[in-house]
């Protein structure tokens, strides 16, 4: 487990496999995780099962973003790691968190302390995200998390409007 006073990350259990199901088939999320189409529930708890494999050999984590509430802790998200490539020290993040829990400075709080995991842990030299030029909110949390804007991949996103831009954001380790 990974965690601060705000949040606690921890791997995937197969518990969650009901939380990842709604989660992962809600329409609206999935033009900023590029799916095309619903997962099955045992597609969700084969991919439970995988993710639990080690890091080298998948290429991805997959951590649940939990808050304590009184005894328990309760899910109110998930951050990724993917695209993971030892040799070059970099991966791609991702994170999402439950609309009911949004603007309260939850993916703020994972994503600073994912990215201290990923640079102290797993000793890598960078972290980049893609994100659509439409998400402000995501655009405005990794800049000020000092993700520096690093290029635009013009009409590199289809949408029900048209083509949107993607905009590419990295932060290099200072360790």
């Amino acid at each position: 487990m990974i965690r601060n006073d705000k949040i606690i990350l921890r791997a995937l259990e197969p518990a969650d496999a009901d939380l990842l199901y709604q989660w992962e088939n809600q329409m609206e999320l999935w033009n900023v995780s590029n799916t095309l189409t619903p997962f099955s529930r045992h597609q969700i708890v084969t991919y439970i099962n995988q993710i639990s494999l080690d890091i080298y050999q998948t290429k991805q984590l997959r951590l649940m973003i939990d808050i304590p509430k009184e005894n328990r802790q309760e899910s109110i998200g998930m951050i990724d790691l993917f695209d993971f490539d030892p040799y070059h020290s970099r991966g791609g993040i991702g994170v999402m968190i439950y609309k009911q829990e949004r603007e309260k400075g939850y993916a703020r709080e994972a994503v600073a302390l994912f990215a201290e995991y990923a640079f102290s842990h797993l000793g890598l030299h960078q972290i980049f995200c893609d994100i659509s030029e439409e998400n402000t909110a995501s655009i405005k949390l990794f800049e000020s998390l000092d993700f520096t804007f690093v290029g635009r991949k013009k009409q590199w996103l289809k949408t029900s409007e048209g083509y949107k831009d993607e905009l590419m954001y990295q932060k290099i380790s200072t360790k």
